[in-house]
């Protein structure tokens, strides 16, 4: 039942401007995505609805468009489910992240300035305090804003675009093993911060590389350890 699988305080409050579907939709995908609505997870829409505190028409129109992007899965006579991700899915997507992000870190060494390194160096003292006080959703975020801050230093608008189409994915299949990343991707960070800071690209993109197929690695051995 939703009211067993929400922890206290993680509903958003939908008080900020803009369409009630496009609230509804937002603060459904972000449950699902920090993964408070775990996949496989029933989703009743007279529950979401009122924790969410709407009518059940946006919560409807909600889940049919997180059915056709994919996050929800709609069955007959059943209802809705978070959709539980295959392995080979995880892979497709993960694969294509270390490519973006690879020549992401190649061009962020090209066009980095020290405003740009020290945006970076803060990011990566939040997420280690974060892994040391063992805050996973802190750790999981810290971890999005880093790479979306190489992205943008990359300075390719069409690059940043399509990591923006995998990024909130790309959280949903870190989450699950963030703990167990813990310390060891600040320390894979920390690499990339040097090579960008030294202007190294064929370094950055090597860090990266490895970095990021670490984490896909992790990912399909999580369920072995």
């Amino acid at each position: 039942m939703l009211s067993a699988g929400l922890p206290q305080g993680t509903v958003p409050k939908l008080d900020r401007p803009g369409p009630l579907r496009e609230r509804v939709y937002e603060a459904l995908l972000e449950l699902i995505t920090t993964r408070a609505l775990g996949p496989g997870q029933h989703l009743i829409e007279s529950e979401l609805a009122g924790h969410l505190g709407v009518s059940r028409q946006p919560v409807r129109e909600a889940l049919q468009r997180l059915n056709t992007e994919g996050w929800v899965d709609l069955r007959p006579a059943q209802g809705a489910f978070v959709h539980e991700p295959t392995e080979e899915e995880a892979d497709q997507l993960l694969s294509v992240r270390t490519l973006l992000e690879a020549e992401a870190a190649r061009l962020a060494a090209a066009n980095s300035g020290s405003a740009g390194i020290e945006a970076l160096e803060e990011l990566c003292v939040k997420g280690e305090r974060a892994v040391a006080d063992d805050d996973v959703d802190l750790a999981v975020a810290t971890n999005a804003a880093f790479h979306a801050k190489v992205m943008e230093l990359a300075g390719n608008v069409v690059l940043s675009e399509l990591a923006a189409q995998v990024d909130r994915r790309v959280r949903w299949y870190y989450t699950p093993v963030a703990r167990q990343r813990g310390t060891r991707s600040w320390i894979e960070h920390r690499s990339l911060i040097a090579a960008i800071s030294s202007r190294d690209g064929q370094r950055a993109t090597e860090i990266m590389r490895a970095h990021t197929e670490h984490t896909r690695k992790t990912y399909h051995e999580r369920e072995k350890n």
